[in-house]
Formats: structure tokens, sequence, C-alpha cells
């Protein structure tokens, strides 16, 4: 009998896996939505040396229950899924509807960030200024102007490593982060073409990378819950600087695979992106899609809550 629990996890995944593709939106930021924020660090932070030692001791299924396993199978099945379905479509929607998917992402994370900041409680001056810190350091990270890297195996580990700290972030897109370091395309490439030795790295810099960076997370959480929640809203507030899907390229630059891409851009409003560009601005489209972002999430928190409450 398939266990419905287990089916709830692997959706959770799938949308999890879904955030991550995409440049400016978290995955954590979907697992925390949903109520499984918690349960998915505390079971990352189980695999551990200790836990390892009870297959040679007491045998797999041990181990399989210290370290929730059905739990993280489930989830990361979901996010394979996801990510192997999601990426040709991803791919092909910001470059044939880019202001429709980019009002999707900015509904999206706009309401996400109203979701962390109903965690806060209590806001003083110090979350205050952490807030405005996470904005401005948030915003300053979308002024940057991407690079452009050789994708070799140790460079796409370590980008794997760096990339996954912030997909686990509520606010935080490790997608971005590939972006800024000019591996996005190429990772995306490697997961639509199948390149099992870019994506076995890039797995592999991952499965390091969210092994240990959970601990640290997990800490600033137990111990300063209200600061790390301001500090993740101001995230989130700053990355919409990144996703406003009204742009006017300034420059652009050609990379290793001779496609020409946006190198600096800056935000117009929609009525000087028709006037610039002459392509429609699709106003009432983009808006009506950024509300339906936003009713998601308020789907997504009703579900998570109801969880957290059955839970």
């Amino acid at each position: 009998m398939i266990d419905k629990a287990l089916i709830g996890i692997y959706l959770r995944g799938v949308a999890m896996g879904a955030a991550d593709v995409v440049p400016g939106v978290s995955g954590g930021t979907i697992a925390f939505i949903t109520g499984i924020y918690d349960q998915l660090l505390d079971s990352i932070k189980s695999i551990n040396p200790h836990n390892v030692q009870l297959i040679f001791k007491e045998g797999v299924k041990p181990f399989w229950r210290a370290v929730n396993g059905n739990f993280l199978t489930a989830l990361m099945l979901g996010i394979l899924t996801s990510i192997l379905s999601f990426a040709q479509l991803i791919s092909y929607l910001l470059e044939h509807h880019p202001l429709m998917i980019w009002s999707f992402f900015f509904g999206l994370i706009a309401a996400s960030a109203v979701h962390i900041s109903k965690q806060v409680k209590g806001w003083g001056w110090l979350n205050g200024l952490l807030f405005i810190m996470g904005a401005l350091i948030a915003y300053g990270f979308t002024e940057i102007k991407p690079s452009e890297l050789a994708a070799t195996p140790l460079l796409v580990f370590f980008a794997g490593s760096i990339a996954i700290c912030a997909m686990i972030l509520p606010g935080v897109s490790g997608s971005f982060l590939l972006v800024l370091m000019g591996l996005y395309g190429h990772i995306l490439s490697a997961v639509k073409d199948f390149n099992l030795i870019l994506i076995g790295a890039f797995a592999a810099g991952c499965g390091i990378g969210i092994l240990s960076f959970a601990h640290i997370l997990s800490w600033l959480l137990s111990k300063f819950h209200n600061q790390t929640m301001s500090l993740l809203t101001g995230f989130l507030l700053g990355s919409l600087n990144l996703v406003w899907p009204w742009k006017q390229t300034l420059s652009t630059y050609t990379n290793s695979k001779g496609k020409e891409l946006a190198l600096e851009q800056q935000n117009i409003l929609p009525q000087d992106f028709t006037l610039l560009t002459g392509q429609p601005s699709y106003v009432t489209a983009c808006v009506i899609l950024a509300v339906v972002a936003v009713f998601v999430v308020m789907i997504l928190e009703k579900f998570g809550t109801k969880k957290a409450k059955s839970s």
C-alpha cells in the first residue's frame, strides 16, 4: 500500500526541484512554506559518522531509521524528477515567454518574503537592521555582472558545494549564484544533455556542501531564530530586483558556446519596455500571473500549517 505521507513529501520535492531550477527562487523557501524545513535539516544532520557506523554494527535498517531514509529518499526523488523534467520546460519558457515566467517568479518571491517575515517574533532594532542588511546584500548581488567560467568537473564540484548551501536557505537562490559564476547555463545544459561527468561532479559537490552547511544553519536557527529570519526576509526582498520582468539590456557578451547573453541590464517600467524594445509588455497577463503566484504561496502556507498542526 502506498504511503500517502511519502507521496506528500515527494510532491514537495517536485516543488523544491522546480524552484531550484530557477535563478532567484529557492527550494529552501518551498520547504519552509510547506512545513518540512525542520525535518529536512534534522534528516540531513543525521547523516553523520556515528549513524553511518550503524550499518556495520546493527545493519542497514537501523541506519535507515536513524537518518529518516524514507523521507530523504521520497524528497530527493521528487527533486530529481522535477529537475530532469523542468530543465527543458524552464529553458523554453525563459527563452520564449520571459515576461510571463519572471512575473510569476516575482509573485512567488514577494509572497514568500511576507511568509518568512511572519516567523520573526518581535521586530526590534537589531532585527530591523539585519533585514535592511539582507536586502542591501541581496540587491548588491543582483547588480553584479555575471562571469563566464569554463565548466571543468573540479569547478562544477566547487560550484555545487556553494550553490547547495543557498538552495536550502529560505530566500537565497543557488541557481542565482550559478548565474553569477557563469555556470548556470552549463549546469542546465548538462542536465538536458545528460552529461554524467558534470552531473556527477555537481551532485558530489552538493552532497559535501549540504552535509556541512546543514549543521551551521540548524545552529543559527536554534540560537538566533528571529535574527536569521530577519536577514532571510531581507534577502528575499532584495532579490526581487533580479526577477523584475521588464528590463532593458545595456550590454551583452558571448559565452563559451557562442551564444549572446545579457551582461548589464536595468529595470524599467512596462510602458518604457514597449517604447525601448518595440515588444508588447503584456502587463495584464503578467499581473495576473504574479497574483496567481501569491495565491500558490498562500495555499502552500495553509498546507504547511495544517501539516505542522497534525504533526
